[in-house]
């Protein structure tokens, strides 16, 4: 039986943040400033006709777990194979710092996006702190670290943008950030989960420590309309 999480990008575009989502019939992205990612019904036969009124030419989308060559009027640019890993382990214990991560808000929305883009994070928007909470930690006004949410379909809810400037790097702050995020969302009742790039071993090693284990591999496809 298909589990939540194997098309978790429709179920939340068509329900949680359908308030965020542009389209009809078979295929849904966020709308323009948010996070450039798209979900489809059907993944056997995803609907790439009723997704193209909806992108720029030359725009880049982001889709995940389906297969089969390029679609008509798209250009598949790149893809990788991600894991999707859920939480399986005890709460987190407290913060050894708790007032050194702050609450990020709208007003933070252009230092999250250069910092995404300072750490290669490139499925990122204007708008993306507005689809859960994020949290941050801050060296004078300057954010260097960062994680969030975004998905959020069933009573999963994706762990995401956990974002570390490189000057930065080997400190604990990407740790510190998803514990705190897992914390608040075993509270409400709901399961953590992320994504991570099946090659980044470094970062799959930490989730598995921390208490994440996976739950099954895709693959994330780039693409570009015509």
């Amino acid at each position: 039986m298909p589990h939540a999480l194997d098309n978790i990008a429709w179920f939340c575009l068509t329900g949680p943040h359908a308030a965020m989502a542009s389209g009809k019939g078979g295929a849904r992205r966020y709308a323009k400033g948010y996070p450039p990612l798209a979900g489809f019904s059907n993944l056997e036969a995803p609907d790439f006709d009723a997704l193209a009124p909806l992108c720029s030419s030359g725009e880049v989308i982001y889709s995940e777990a389906w297969a089969g060559g390029n679609p008509r009027g798209w250009q598949v640019v790149a893809q990788r194979t991600i894991v999707t890993m859920i939480w399986d382990g005890p709460a987190p214990a407290e913060d050894r710092a708790p007032d050194e991560i702050l609450p990020l808000t709208l007003e933070h929305a252009g230092s999250a996006v250069r910092l995404a883009a300072a750490a290669d994070f490139p499925v990122f928007g204007q708008r993306a702190i507005e689809a859960g909470e994020f949290f941050g930690i801050f060296r004078a006004d300057r954010l260097i670290a960062m994680a969030g949410e975004r998905l959020f379909a069933m009573g999963y809810r994706e762990i995401s943008a956990v974002c570390t400037d490189p000057e930065f790097e080997g400190r604990g702050f990407a740790r510190r950030l998803v514990n705190v995020l897992v914390a608040r969302e075993l509270r409400r009742g709901e399961v953590p989960f992320l994504h991570v790039v099946a090659d980044n071993t470094r970062a799959h090693g930490l989730y598995l420590r921390m208490g994440f284990r996976n739950q099954n591999e895709s693959a994330i496809r780039v693409l570009v309309r015509e």
